[in-house]
């Protein structure tokens, strides 16, 4: 799969995407596909004010748990409510419908990369 060029990826695998007022967050197609199945989503809570790099939630697969770190500082505006009955979607579409929450971004973490530095690190 190709590793869409419309947002910035972490090296911890998860992506940011701008969209108007607040961006998405989600993990990699490459970090569901790691995982497995997914059957258990634990999401931040809506109103929490984030730093970016910190533990906002966690993905379990049928092999393991993984901490999400938030891409950037700010609030957390709209949880994905579709994951607490369907974690697969995760698994279905990680850049899409298996996005995690939404951020009122306040500064973006430094750290953050382009699809091209994504890719030649997981490649």
């Amino acid at each position: 799969m190709t590793t869409p060029t419309d947002r910035q990826y972490a090296s911890s695998h998860e992506w940011i995407k701008e969209d108007g007022e607040v961006s998405i967050v989600g993990i990699t197609d490459f970090a569901q596909d790691q995982l497995g199945d997914v059957v258990y989503v634990e999401l931040p809570e809506v109103g929490r004010v984030v730093t970016a790099g910190e533990t906002v939630a966690v993905v379990e697969s049928v092999k393991t748990a993984s901490d999400i770190y938030s891409p950037a500082s700010g609030e957390i505006v709209e949880v994905n409510e579709a994951l607490s009955g369907s974690p697969e979607l995760i698994n279905e579409g990680a850049l899409e419908g298996g996005w995690l929450f939404k951020i009122r971004v306040d500064t973006l973490s430094p750290d953050l990369i382009d699809a091209a530095g994504y890719d030649a690190a997981n490649g």
